[in-house]
């Protein structure tokens, strides 16, 4: 009798694989797991993978075990993440003439005034934006393209450039080797080399303004001491395999003949991390941020204005049926699909998750369970709401906090977050399997994708709150999977 069961090899593989991942590690004893916790770790110092904080260098934390994807999986995350990156980039000229988009996603005075002052008809045109779209997604489940759910846009200086091919490249060296040696039929290589795509991002941006040149600035706070510093290495990087690279603070950039220039290099194109609100407070303060400016009005600016627009509202305007004329049908499908149901937290009707016009306030109120509010524009994981793990008087008190701060404050719909299991290393040096909660940071260009994996055995998953990093690598194997099959019946006699 042929099996009842006929499982869907493609749905069911990826947890095959993941589950093969497993086995292979369960298979290492105690002392190759140290070994190779102790490999992972110098590498990732001498990679400088490492996070600044207070003064201190912490070497940031590189779980063992990566995770695999299809690369039919990476393709599919590749083309939702620029339809929606494309989406993000059109928010300066719907918020220039579209009053209702001013209102869901504010910006203050002054960066309005910076928005007025730099945009012109070139930028609608094009412009270039880099960054990374947060999203939870079970990579291994047999639905794993349907579990693909954004939380939130970071358009300006989005950590992961080095991050993301050093961890890749850390376990690559290092755990990947001794895995292929165990099982001979797997097979597992990076994503694409995020230093690559960025750069040819750079250079293209350069092209397509029209400047003759190739000489590239990374602005950020140099002197600031706190983050990743991953502009530097990035620098040393790139000059490395000889491109024109330089590292400036703002204050070290001065014009000359209307063009910007540091240390009497002219510069063609600038990469920020920088947020232009905290470019006019140090406008206000009398420092010099004039060759900023210049820099977004002639267009050498990545990210551009656009930039500015990484509000968790904006998915406000993707998932609110008022503002799909803004959209192409692609767009629309990708965002029913992909994105969350968010709100700005204040006193409106609106539709709800299921499109019925509901109160908004009443609506959040009622539904703890399924929402989380969290702050419009903050960054590093801080004030986030998870409503099941809040009590109701908090969570009331959390809405009345947002109506009496206009803007500050979104709902959002609650996603799963999905655990994965790793082995880690005990205070008694045995190995132990622990789940942990893991997100993704997606940084897509138009030349592919790169993930950035974080873990965390908090639901509020960042690498600015000690979280651990996790390397997704593209995968394949030929372990086959199995139905289950009937016992053969008896012979008669």
């Amino acid at each position: 009798m042929q099996s009842p069961f006929n499982p869907d090899e493609h749905g069911l593989r990826g947890a095959s694989l993941d589950l093969y991942l497993r086995q292979i590690f369960a298979s290492f004893s105690n002392e190759t797991v140290q070994e190779l916790a102790r490999a992972v770790h110098d590498e990732a110092a001498r990679k400088e993978l490492v996070y600044y904080r207070d003064g201190q260098i912490e070497v940031i934390n590189v779980l063992l075990r990566p995770i695999a994807v299809f690369s039919e999986q990476l393709n599919y995350f590749h083309y939702v993440s620029q339809t929606l990156l494309g989406a993000l980039k059109r928010l300066p000229e719907l918020y220039l003439k579209d009053f209702q988009v001013r209102q869901i996603v504010p910006l203050e005075e002054s960066e309005a005034k910076w928005l007025w002052d730099t945009w012109g008809a070139s930028h609608n045109q094009f412009h270039t934006v880099f960054g990374r779209l947060d999203a939870i997604a079970d990579l291994t489940g047999a639905f794993s393209k349907d579990s693909l759910a954004f939380i939130e846009p970071n358009l300006v200086g989005a950590g992961g450039i080095h991050l993301i091919p050093a961890a890749e490249d850390i376990l690559l060296e290092t755990v990947v080797p001794v895995m292929e040696s165990a099982a001979l039929d797997l097979d597992l290589y990076k994503t694409d080399d995020l230093r690559d795509t960025f750069m040819q991002e750079l250079l293209d941006h350069a092209e397509a303004i029209g400047r003759k040149g190739r000489v590239i600035c990374f602005v950020d706070a140099k002197y600031a001491g706190d983050g990743t510093n991953e502009q530097e290495t990035l620098m040393n990087f790139y000059r490395g395999r000889g491109v024109e690279v330089y590292h400036a603070d703002p204050e070290e950039l001065y014009l000359r003949n209307n063009e910007v220039y540091f240390e009497n290099h002219l510069l063609d194109v600038a990469y920020r991390d920088y947020e232009v609100r905290e470019l006019a407070e140090m406008e206000q303060e009398g420092m010099n941020v004039r060759p900023m400016k210049q820099l977004f009005r002639q267009n050498q600016m990545v990210s551009s204005m656009a930039g500015e627009f990484d509000h968790k509202s904006c998915f406000e305007i993707f998932t609110d049926p008022q503002f799909a004329q803004h959209f192409t049908m692609d767009e629309r499908n990708v965002f029913r699909r992909h994105v969350l149901w968010t709100r700005v937290l204040r006193d409106t009707r609106t539709a709800d998750p299921m499109g019925e016009l509901v109160e908004l306030l009443e609506f959040t109120r009622a539904n703890r369970e399924i929402l989380v509010i969290k702050p419009n524009r903050s960054y590093g994981g801080e004030d986030v709401m998870i409503g099941p793990s809040t009590t109701q008087n908090d969570w009331d008190a959390a809405i009345e906090r947002a109506v009496n701060e206009p803007g500050v404050w979104v709902t959002q719909r609650l996603a799963r977050i999905a655990v994965y299991e790793f082995p880690v290393l005990a205070e008694n040096g045995t190995v132990q399997t622990t789940p942990f909660y893991v997100v993704y940071g997606l940084a897509p260009t138009k030349y592919g994708l790169a993930i950035l994996g974080r873990a965390s055995q908090k639901q509020v998953v960042n690498v600015a709150q000690r979280g651990g990093m996790v390397a997704v690598l593209v995968g394949q194997h030929k372990h086959q999977i199995h139905a289950p099959r009937m016992p053969k019946p008896k012979a008669d006699g």
